[in-house]
């Protein structure tokens, strides 16, 4: 668990005059639930973005297993095995479950059919979608054969979850990826969560939702005035400190052990 899978030193991010990023620091561990928090206009999501490889910095570095790395474009920063599940999760709503999971990565048929005539290996993606489903223990879907536009939201968000975990072979960043549940649908998301981190992957987590923080992280990354406060773990600090760190009514802890201040 002390083993540092993806960091970022001193990024900096700026907006024309605006300043979103202000030499921030950020560290993941292995096999963590790394809950990333702020008010809105604190820069947690433009840091996220340099993680995610959809923004350039304009300053800083960011290091994946210890080696620094420039991600040009979010398709860099998959190709080293950093997946990212945004709000609007990127469906094909008319395609099934098994090709919305390998949108954009699709298997083709081997020989001639497949690199010449592109023919798709629908019968091997479905097969690989069926065990990525029963490694994850999802078992709130029928079939996945379904259309997307048939399911729930937390069906649907279950999709993208599984989509990420499937390819992200370093890391899973997931953007407010309860929000618009029920209390049902987003435990279940929360769960799939868990049993992520379990597997070894390390997930960043986006969100609003301080219960929910609480009830799957194991440590916070709380971002203010476009730089890091603090990271808390949730035994040691109660929902009532962590939003008073966050919104600066609470001084940020003074670093020690798991705490870092900033």
């Amino acid at each position: 668990m002390n083993e540092t899978v993806l960091e970022a030193r001193n990024i900096v991010k700026r907006y024309g005059h605006v300043t979103a990023v202000a030499g921030a620091d950020f560290d993941l561990r292995a096999g963590e639930v790394l809950a990333v928090i702020g008010d809105n206009g604190a820069g947690k999501s433009s840091l996220i973005k340099v993680l995610s490889g959809d923004v350039i910095p304009d300053a800083g570095e960011v290091l994946l297993e210890g080696q620094p790395v420039q991600f040009r474009s979010p398709h860099d920063a998959q190709k080293a095995g950093i997946e990212t599940v945004y709000q609007d999760l990127a469906m094909a709503p008319a395609l099934d479950i098994a090709t919305n999971l390998f949108l954009g990565r699709e298997v083709r048929r081997k020989g001639p059919l497949g690199s010449v005539l592109r023919m798709l290996d629908v019968k091997e993606m479905r097969s690989r979608s069926r065990k990525q489903m029963d490694e994850l223990g999802i078992t709130t879907l029928q079939s996945i054969t379904q259309p997307v536009d048939s399911l729930s939201g937390g069906q649907r968000q279950t999709v993208a979850v599984a989509r990420a975990a499937a390819f992200g072979r370093k890391v899973v960043i997931m953007d407010e990826p309860t929000a618009a549940l029920g209390v049902r649908e987003s435990k279940g998301v929360l769960d799939l969560i868990k049993r992520i981190s379990a597997t070894g992957i390390p997930v960043v987590l986006i969100s609003h939702d301080i219960p929910a923080v609480f009830e799957v992280a194991d440590r916070i990354h709380i971002h203010r005035l476009g730089r890091r406060a603090a990271v808390v773990r949730p035994q040691d600090h109660s929902m009532n400190e962590v939003v008073g760190i966050m919104t600066g009514a609470l001084p940020a802890p003074t670093a020690q052990n798991d705490t870092v201040s900033s």
